[in-house]
């Protein structure tokens, strides 16, 4: 499978960690993506693939792309035979710029790309897309495309600062510090991280506690469970099996029985790292 990955420059830097280009065959049909603090957009440009996002029982069918902002429970993603896509990594407050309706309705329900650009500019740039010769090329389109259409956002630099501090802690900074030192009511906080991430202060703080704790484990040697419970914070082992459900909807058990798996048949794979095996 053919991963490209690109940084952008300014301005998009401050909001978007890299776009990324994926064609091949993928490691299974399905993936379940455990909940991160990581909104993506994926413009696709071969067969529709298939997400089944929050209690959604069915999958849905996504023709030209998606747009995702920061989930709070694990969604499984259907990819075809092959594929083909453009995708952008978001920090946690960068694909609000982008979007024509408040993050949190998207919140676990992701929309297309046509419903945020709308159809004829979709048409419009997957045209340009595909006119393209090389990844490299294809990934400059993309990105001057992100450029023309940022867009100011009300309460972003706030919300900018104040996640990047939850980052730097893993999620472990208390949440009520940062009001008084923005000098600024909890409400305001929350209805502008509502509007810009999707979640509260909290659910985003909560997010990073469990990713940063599930990304360090090593799933090749023994887990004490309660030591890692401890070590990321959590109030005891219980509460961190509930966490751990309800971001992945597995236990911490089967979710290092399904890594192992992943590892095992696909060593190196461009996907590795977050994305699960659906059986």
């Amino acid at each position: 499978m053919e991963y490209v990955s690109r940084v952008p420059g300014s301005p998009l830097d401050g909001l978007i960690d890299d776009l990324y280009y994926l064609e091949g065959a993928p490691p299974y049909p399905r993936l379940l993506l455990p909940a991160a603090p990581a909104p993506l957009l994926i413009v696709n440009l071969g067969a529709p693939f298939l997400i089944r996002a929050g209690t959604d029982v069915d999958a849905v069918e996504y023709a030209d792309g998606c747009a995702v902002t920061t989930p709070t429970r694990a969604w499984e993603f259907g990819y075809p035979t092959p594929t083909r896509s453009l995708g952008v990594h978001f920090k946690p407050w960068g694909l609000a710029p982008f979007l024509p309706m408040p993050a949190a309705e998207l919140c676990d329900r992701p929309a297309t790309v046509e419903q945020i650009w709308g159809r004829p500019a979709v048409a419009e740039l997957r045209h340009r897309l595909t006119l393209a010769d090389v990844p490299h090329e294809m990934l400059m389109v993309l990105e001057g495309e992100l450029v023309r259409r940022l867009r100011a956002i009300n309460g972003l630099d706030i919300v900018r600062h104040m996640s990047s501090a939850i980052a730097d802690t893993g999620g472990a900074v208390p949440i009520s510090n940062f009001g008084v030192a923005a000098r600024v009511s909890s409400t305001y906080l929350a209805k502008r991280f509502k509007e810009i991430i999707g979640v509260t202060p909290k659910r985003l703080a909560r997010s990073y506690r469990f990713s940063s704790t599930v990304l360090a484990l090593d799933v090749a040697a023994p887990i004490d469970w309660g030591d890692v419970a401890a070590g990321a914070g959590y109030f005891d082992q219980a509460h961190f099996v509930r966490e751990f459900r309800e971001f992945t909807g597995l236990t911490p058990t089967r979710y290092v029985e399904v890594r192992q798996r992943f590892l095992r048949e696909h060593p190196d794979h461009a996907l590795d790292g977050w994305p699960l095996p659906v059986d």
